[in-house]
């Protein structure tokens, strides 16, 4: 199953794994495909209407959270488009945005152990070098959030860094006012989802420059930037079903998969079944009701 956003001619453009970020100057233009990567591969089968549900949440949070952000429209024919182009197919997945200078740190805020953070706990009783409590199990929630800054790479992995690393990288006072952010803006969005049902387990924020001001940018505390579990399912001790593409990972780990060679195409019940998953994150994370059901 693959879905269709169509590519505006004749304006600079980068492809990302899931995005398509057009460059109109001072401003961009983001556009959040269908497209879905796992295990650092862009799969081969799309999730249809994957990138209006997370233009959705992200529109949701922009506006409930206290931060300062890129974020200027949600119509893609408030940026000077070519002319006699469709802008329809474009609506419900794009953002116009300010354009800033990438800051090229992930900022990552983990309220429960898991993922990379589980791994490195088991060894060291540790995550990212930040010294925890003995006796977690995976999945429990953290004593208090923590900040686990990590690289951006184009390709691959990103990397975990110490907080020491990122002052070298980026300088000691912009480091700590990102780290509060990062701290401030998941405890916002952590506090808001436990009402509605839904455990914000970890997320990362990117955030850009402008010459007066740091913004946050991107994606904002989607299924794809963070773990949503349902709260009335959540036990420790193990891993926990999610809002997000876990399923596909999980099915991918089924098959037998290399992970170093092309992926499988998704059959269409995974398909089907991985939208159902991210409109329900949706749905309850918002109260409203998906409008492209």
């Amino acid at each position: 199953m693959k879905s269709t956003v169509p590519q505006i001619p004749n304006v600079p453009v980068r492809h990302g794994k899931v995005r398509d970020v057009y460059d109109f100057g001072d401003k961009l233009l983001l556009v959040a495909t269908d497209r879905i990567s796992a295990f650092d591969w862009v799969l081969p089968t799309d999730i249809p209407d994957k990138g209006r549900v997370l233009t959705k949440i992200s529109e949701f949070w922009f506006d409930k959270v206290d931060v300062d952000d890129h974020l200027l429209s949600m119509d893609p024919a408030d940026v000077p488009l070519p002319t006699g182009f469709d802008v329809d197919p474009l609506r419900g997945r794009s953002m116009v945005v300010d354009k800033t200078s990438v800051i090229p740190i992930e900022c990552v805020v983990r309220g429960y152990l898991a993922g990379s953070g589980w791994k490195e706990y088991k060894k060291s009783g540790t995550v990212c070098g930040i010294k925890l409590p003995t006796g977690l199990v995976e999945s429990d929630k953290l004593p208090e959030p923590i900040f686990t800054p990590a690289t951006k790479e184009e390709t691959g992995h990103d990397e975990n860094i110490s907080f020491e690393r990122m002052c070298d990288i980026v300088g000691k006072d912009l480091s700590e006012h990102l780290r509060n952010l990062s701290l401030s803006i998941y405890g916002q969005g952590a506090e808001y989802a436990l009402q509605q049902g839904i455990i914000i387990a970890d997320t990362k924020f990117e955030f850009g420059k402008t010459k007066n001001q740091v913004l946050l940018i991107d994606e904002v505390l989607t299924p794809d930037s963070s773990r949503f579990w349902p709260q009335d399912l959540y036990v420790p001790g193990g891993a926990q079903r999610s809002f997000d593409k876990q399923f596909v990972r999980d099915w991918l780990e089924s098959t037998g998969w290399d992970k170093n060679s092309e992926p499988p195409e998704l059959p269409p019940d995974v398909v089907t079944k991985t939208r159902e998953i991210y409109i329900e994150g949706y749905e309850r994370l918002s109260g409203q009701a998906f409008p492209w059901k």
